[in-house]
């Protein structure tokens, strides 16, 4: 997520086709550029009239096993990925068209949105970029799980997981989203189960469109699939992936350090709504690079150590 001073949308539109994870049904997508301050909106073109909502956290509806956006009686599904993309390449602006309500799971990580979008070519646009700009910490913690954003004077995610599993265990990776790391680190990682929870999913009818082809299957011995993993840990920068995209949904990228530990979908909406309004810990500004790939912030000089961070914590 190298910084950019202006907005930014596609070249060209771009079509996909594939199957929607959770739901099995075919679907077909149309990403097409859109004009400043559009935002990222879908569609659902299989309704009357098309009616469209924007990506935005306070349009989620559903986050138990996937990020669903939802208003006036319908909609999208499993959004994740394709905003981590969305956000990954800095695309500010952009109209995706759907034929179903799911978006196609494709191979189960975003690199195909990703380089989709590449294809596509991408342009700036006469509008300034704003970011949310954290000047003193804000956290949520729960039940040992826990998510907290640090200033910072760049993007950076550290995510750590903990599963009680031999294949997967704990893992912890930071990444600093500049000089095209995500593509490089996190785009490709894919979404993963744990075969002793197949059951479960087929119950509740879900998982009707997974299989090997987009999914990391994990059996108790080790992974299913044939060609194994695509990095040694591909489970957490997968996780690091699903909080990129969701994130995004605050509209604006936010220009500080998220830090994740055993997060997912439900609990990143819910630090998602203790962001926006712990209002006196962020602001809103446009950005200029003093060379590319750095931008101008006014945070600390020095590292932010834990007495810093505690200190500055809301009290509310």
């Amino acid at each position: 997520m190298t910084p950019f001073s202006e907005q930014r949308t596609l070249a060209r539109s771009v079509q996909c086709s594939g199957v929607g994870l959770h739901s099995g049904k075919p679907v077909e997508m149309v990403i097409h550029p859109a004009p400043i301050n559009h935002g990222i909106k879908f569609f659902r073109t299989d309704l009357p009239n098309a009616p469209g909502i924007s990506a935005h956290f306070n349009r989620v509806v559903d986050t138990s096993q996937a990020t669903v956006i939802g208003t006036d009686g319908f909609i999208v599904s499993t959004i994740e990925h394709l905003m981590a993309a969305f956000a990954g390449l800095c695309i500010d602006n952009a109209r995706v068209e759907l034929t179903d309500y799911e978006v196609p799971v494709m191979d189960g990580s975003a690199g195909p949105f990703a380089r989709l979008m590449r294809s596509a070519g991408i342009v700036a646009q006469p509008g300034p970029r704003c970011y949310f700009v954290v000047k003193a910490p804000i956290e949520l913690k729960e039940n040992g799980k826990s998510v907290a954003v640090y200033p910072a004077d760049t993007q950076m995610i550290t995510c750590s997981i903990d599963y009680d599993h031999p294949v997967i265990g704990r893992q912890s990776r930071t990444v600093v989203l500049a000089n095209g790391a995500f593509e490089k680190e996190i785009a490709d990682a894919r979404t993963f189960g744990l075969f002793q929870d197949l059951e479960y999913m087929k119950h509740y009818g879900l998982a009707k469109g997974g299989s090997l082809d987009n999914a990391v299957l994990v059996a108790s011995d080790g992974i299913v699939n044939p060609e194994g993993l695509r990095f040694a840990d591909e489970f957490v920068r997968h996780k690091i992936l699903d909080c990129i995209g969701d994130f995004s949904l605050l509209g604006m990228p936010i220009l500080g350090h998220i830090v994740a530990e055993k997060s997912g979908h439900a609990f990143n909406h819910m630090f998602l709504n203790r962001f926006f309004v712990s209002k006196e810990a962020w602001e809103t500004r446009t950005i200029q690079l003093s060379r590319p790939g750095r931008i101008l912030s006014p945070t600390p000089s020095r590292p932010w150590s834990q007495a810093d961070k505690t200190a500055a914590l809301p009290r509310a």
